[in-house]
C-alpha cells in the first residue's frame, strides 16, 4: 500500500459527501486556510467556484459529481497531495494546470470522458500514483517523463499501443492496462509481462490483422451452411444429416485478414463444452432462424436469440456480435422478414438496456446504504461490469441459397472489421517472433514431428521452440504460447494444474474427443456399437443395453461405452495406433486422458463405486477398540455421470427430507441470470471432494461427516434466479457444530467464486433469509470474499452483534445467518 506524505495533523476536515449539493456551500468557502481535507464526492457539483479559496488543501475528493470541465481553480491548489476527480463527466483537462501542483502524489481521474492527455502532464513530477481508468484515451505520450510513478492504471481506454518509454521509468510498479486494444494475454500478466512483449517489438515488427470467428445458435439455424459458404464464396447446402457435432474449424485468409472459423453445434447437448473453446476479443456471428422466428411468442425470442446474447454478456462481454437472419427464402408473406428483423433488434436493445438499468440500480442501492464501506468491493465489481460494452450489431437477412447474398455479406463483415470502432482490437502490432514461432508450429504438425493426436508435453514443445527460436527466454514464449492460444492456434490451458503440461497442437483433435461422448444422437450411437467392437471390450449384446438404459435414466455412461466410443471415433480420425489409443482411451486398469480432461472441464463426474459389504468385517462395540479389516476386493465396472442428463431429484429429495426454518440457509443471487450449465459445473467440483452425495436435475446433496448439506438453483424465467446453499440444522447442534457447518459452506462458496471467473460479466450477491415464517426480509452479506480469503485459525466477523433483527422485527442469533468466530449459546 502506498503511502503519502504532507498531511498536517491539528488541520481541521469537513466532510460533504452525498448532500445533493449543486453548488459549494459558503460555510465551507468561509474556513479557507484552516481546511486540509474536503470531502464532496456523490453530490451534483458541475462547477467549484471559489474553490482556490482553500489553498491550503492537501486531500480533495470531487468524485461522483456532474463535472465536465476540469476545474482551472485547482492549479491554485498547490498543497494538494491527493486528488479525485474519478467518476464525472470530463471531457478536457486544460494545459497549465499540473505544472502548478508540485506536490500532488495521488490522482484519480478514471470513469470520465476524456480522450487525451495534457502534454504538461509530465511535468506534475511528484506523482505517484495516477488512474486513468475507463476513458476514452488513445495515446499516454503525455505520461512519459514521470520518474516517481510506481503505479499506473489505464484499463479500458482505446489504447492500440503503448510508448516503450513507459517502461523506462525505474520506479514503476504496477501496471493495469486491460481492456484496450493490445493482445490480451499480455495485459493480464501485469508490467513483467507488457516489459516482455515490448522488449520483443522492433523494426521487423508488423500489424496483424487475425480475428477468431464464432458461429453460433440454435439448432438448425444455418450455421454450418454460413459458415462453409462464407467460406467457399458461394453458396454449400448442408444437410440434415451433415451438420455439425460439436466444433468445426477452418481458417479464412480474405484481404488481409484471416478469419479463424470456429462452427459450433446448436443441440443443447453441446453447451457443457461450449466454455472450453470460448475465448475473448472475438467475433461472434449469431444465426437466427427468420423462418420460424415467431415475434408474438416470447419463448422463440428467448431460445433463438436471447439465450444466447445472455451467454456471450456473461461470457465474453467485450466480444462484437453480428446477428445474421438465415432462411429468408423460406419467409413467404411479403413484409414478414423485416416485422421479424425490427422485432429481434427492438427487443436485443432492450435487453442491453436492461441490464444497463440494472447495474446502475444496484449501484445507486449501494450507494445508499449507510456505510457503504461495508460493501466496496461489491462496489467496485459493479463498476467493472459496467465498463464492458457488448456490440450487437443490425441483423442482416441473407438468403444462403443466393450467390450474390453470401458476396455482399463478406464484403459487409470486410467492412466490419476494418472499423477501428468496432472493432479496436483488429489491428495489433505484434513482434515479428510471433508469426515466426506460429509457422514453426504448424511445421510442427505439417513434418509429422507429434504425435497424431496432436497432444505435447508442454517442457518438449518449450524445448523444441526454444532451440528454432534461441533468441526467446521463457517468459517470451509463454506470452507466445498465450496469444496462439487466444486466436484458437493451440489450446493450452495453463490455467488449471493437471492440464497446464498438456498442449493441444491440433485443437480438432480435442474437439473430436468431446464429441466422441457429448453429442445430441449418444443414445443412437451407443446403439449402433457393433458385435466387433463390443468384443473388443469382452462386453455382450445386454451390456450395450444396459449402457443405454443408464444413459436414458440415470445420465451415467460406463467407461467401457466410451472407450469403444473414443476408439471408433480414433480411428475415423485415421489414428490406429494401439498404444496410443490405450493412453487416450485408457484401459480396464488404467484411466485415459480424455476421462481426465472431460472431468476437469466440468463435463462430468466418475460415477461412485459402492462395494458391496464386507461379511468379513469387524462388529462395531462403543466400548471395544475397532479395527478396519482388509476389504474385499470387486471388479466393478466404473463410469461416468453426466449431471446436465438428468430429468428429476427424487433421489435427492428422499435423501434430504423437509427444509427446516432452523437450516442454515444462504442464497447467492445472479445478475443477470444463472449461466447455462453453471449449477451442474458447481455440482461437479463440489461432488469431487466428497464420497457421499446425491445429484439430481437442479439440486444436489452431499455429507461431510455428520453435515449434510443442500445445493439447490432455482430458475424463473422473469423473476429472481439464485442458488440455495441449505445445512442441515437440528436442535442438537451446539455452537461448534454450526461452526463446523459453516466451514463447510465455506468451501462450497470458494468453488462457486473461483467458477464465476469464468464469466467476466456475471454479478453475484448474497442473502440470508428471515428464519421467520412467511416473512420475506433477509439480511444481507458485506464484502463476504474477505471470508473466503481468511487463512489460519481465526474466523471473519461478518458482523459483531450476536443477535441480529430484520426489517420486519424478527430477531435471529448471527450464528445462524452469518460466518461467525465465536458463537454465544444456543439457547435464546
Amino acid at each position: 500500500m502506498l503511502k503519502f506524505n504532507g498531511y498536517h495533523h491539528g488541520k481541521k476536515e469537513e466532510d460533504f459527501s452525498g448532500q445533493k449539493l449543486r453548488t459549494l456551500p459558503s460555510s465551507l468557502l468561509d474556513k479557507g486556510k484552516d481546511l486540509v481535507k474536503v470531502d464532496l464526492q456523490r453530490n451534483r457539483l458541475r462547477q467549484v467556484n471559489g474553490i482556490a479559496h482553500l489553498w491550503n488543501l492537501v486531500e480533495l475528493n470531487l468524485s461522483r459529481n456532474e463535472l465536465v470541465e476540469f476545474p482551472l481553480e485547482i492549479k491554485d491548489l498547490g498543497n494538494l497531495v491527493k486528488l479525485y476527480m474519478n467518476q464525472n463527466s470530463i471531457k478536457i483537462i486544460p494545459e497549465e494546470i499540473f505544472p502548478s501542483l508540485k506536490k500532488l502524489q495521488f490522482l484519480k481521474i478514471n470513469t470520465n470522458r476524456l480522450t487525451k492527455l495534457p502534454s504538461d502532464l509530465n511535468r506534475c513530477q511528484s506523482l505517484v500514483y495516477l488512474n486513468l481508468s475507463n476513458n476514452s484515451l488513445k495515446d499516454l505520450q503525455p505520461l512519459v517523463g514521470l520518474r516517481r510513478l510506481k503505479e499506473l492504471y489505464v484499463e479500458n481506454n482505446q489504447l492500440v499501443e503503448l510508448p516503450r518509454a513507459l517502461f523506462r521509468a525505474s520506479a514503476l510498479a504496477v501496471l493495469k492496462v486491460n481492456g484496450n486494444a493490445l493482445p490480451e494475454e499480455v495485459c493480464a500478466g501485469g508490467l513483467k509481462d507488457l516489459q516482455s512483449f515490448y522488449s520483443m517489438l522492433d523494426d521487423s515488427s508488423c500489424s496483424v490483422c487475425t480475428l477468431k470467428t464464432m458461429f453460433l445458435g440454435a439448432t438448425m439455424a444455418g450455421k454450418s451452411t454460413l459458415c462453409r459458404s462464407l467460406r467457399e464464396g458461394e453458396p454449400v447446402p448442408v444437410a440434415e444429416a451433415d451438420r455439425t457435432v460439436g466444433i468445426e474449424i477452418c481458417e479464412v485468409d480474405q484481404d488481409g485478414v484471416r478469419f479463424l472459423y470456429w462452427d459450433f453445434a446448436g443441440q443443447e447437448e453441446y453447451y457443457i463444452t461450449h466454455h472450453v473453446f470460448i475465448t475473448p476479443q472475438a467475433f461472434v456471428i449469431l444465426a437466427v432462424d427468420l423462418s420460424s422466428y415467431d415475434s408474438k411468442d416470447p419463448s422463440s425470442f428467448r431460445e433463438k436469440v436471447g439465450f444466447w446474447i445472455n451467454n456471450i454478456q456473461l461470457k465474453v462481454p467485450n466480444s462484437v456480435v453480428l446477428l445474421v437472419g438465415t432462411h429468408v427464402d423460406q419467409c413467404e408473406v411479403e413484409g414478414e422478414m423485416m416485422k421479424k428483423k425490427n422485432d429481434i433488434q427492438e427487443k436485443v436493445q432492450q435487453m442491453l438496456l436492461d441490464r444497463r438499468e440494472s447495474l446502475q440500480q444496484q449501484r445507486k442501492n449501494l450507494e445508499e446504504l449507510e456505510d457503504v464501506s461495508l460493501f466496496s468491493e461489491q462496489m467496485r465489481e459493479i463498476q467493472r461490469l459496467e465498463e464492458y460494452k457488448l456490440k450487437v450489431l443490425d441483423l442482416i437477412p441473407i438468403d444462403c441459397t443466393k450467390s450474390e447474398d453470401i458476396v455482399w455479406l463478406q464484403n459487409h463483415i470486410k467492412d466490419l472489421v476494418s472499423d477501428k470502432e468496432t472493432f479496436p482490437f483488429m489491428e495489433q502490432t505484434l513482434p515479428q517472433c510471433y508469426q515466426q514461432v506460429e509457422s514453426t508450429v504448424h511445421e510442427l504438425v505439417s513434418d509429422g514431428d507429434v504425435p497424431r493426436h496432436g497432444i505435447m508435453n508442454h517442457d518438449d514443445l518449450l524445448e523444441y521452440l526454444q532451440n528454432k527460436h534461441s533468441e526467446l527466454d521463457h517468459e517470451k514464449m509463454r506470452l507466445i504460447l498465450q496469444y496462439l492460444h487466444r486466436i484458437g492456434i493451440i489450446m493450452w490451458y495453463m490455467e488449471i494444474p493437471d492440464l497446464k503440461d498438456m498442449v493441444f497442437i491440433k485443437p480438432s483433435f480435442l474437439i473430436s474427443l468431446f464429441k466422441a461422448i457429448v453429442r445430441h444422437d449418444l443414445v443412437s450411437v451407443l446403439g449402433s456399437i457393433s458385435s466387433r467392437e463390443l468384443k473388443s471390450e469382452n462386453a455382450l449384446q445386454v451390456h450395450r443395453s444396459r449402457w443405454i438404459n443408464d444413459f436414458k435414466s440415470r445420465a451415467t455412461l460406463s467407461n467401457v461405452a466410451i472407450r469403444i466410443l473414443v476408439r471408433k471415433e480414433l480411428q475415423q480420425s485415421g489414428i490406429d495406433d494401439q498404444e496410443m489409443i490405450e493412453e487416450i482411451v485408457g484401459t480396464k486398469k488404467k484411466t485415459g486422458n480424455l476421462l481426465t480432461l472431460v472431468q476437469h472441464f466440468d463435463v462430468c463426474l466418475p460415477t461412485k463405486q459402492n462395494a458391496p459389504l464386507n461379511p468379513e468385517a469387524q462388529e462395531f462395540s462403543p466400548n471395544r477398540k475397532w479395527e478396519a479389516s482388509s476389504p474385499v476386493v470387486y471388479d466393478l465396472e466404473g463410469g461416468c455421470l453426466f449431471p446436465s442428463g438428468l430429468t428429476n431429484n427424487n433421489q435427492v429429495q428422499d435423501q434430504w427430507g423437509q427444509d427446516n426454518l432452523e437450516d442454515i440457509n444462504v442464497q447467492v443471487y445472479f445478475s443477470p441470470e444463472i449461466p447455462h450449465g453453471f449449477f451442474h459445473r458447481l455440482v461437479i467440483r463440489i461432488c469431487s471432494l466428497y464420497s457421499t452425495y446425491w445429484i439430481g436435475q437442479n439440486q444436489c446433496l452431499f455429507s461431510c461427516g455428520s453435515k449434510r448439506v443442500l445445493l439447490r438453483e432455482h430458475l424463473t424465467e422473469d423473476g429472481d434466479q439464485f442458488i440455495e446453499i441449505r445445512g442441515k440444522n437440528s436442535d442438537v447442534m451446539d455452537s461448534a457444530d454450526l461452526q463446523k457447518m459453516w466451514d463447510v459452506i465455506k468451501v462450497v462458496m470458494m468453488r462457486l467464486a473461483r467458477l464465476v471467473q469464468q464469466w467476466r460479466g456475471l454479478y453475484q450477491f448474497v442473502h440470508s433469509p428471515c428464519k421467520q415464517r412467511g416473512c420475506s426480509e433477509y439480511f444481507e452479506w458485506r464484502d463476504w470474499q474477505d471470508w473466503l480469503d481468511q487463512s489460519g485459525s481465526e474466523k471473519f466477523n461478518m458482523v459483531s452483534e450476536e443477535k441480529m433483527t430484520c426489517r420486519n422485527g424478527h430477531t435471529r442469533r448471527t450464528e445462524l445467518l452469518f460466518p461467525v468466530s465465536s458463537c454465544v449459546n444456543l439457547r435464546d
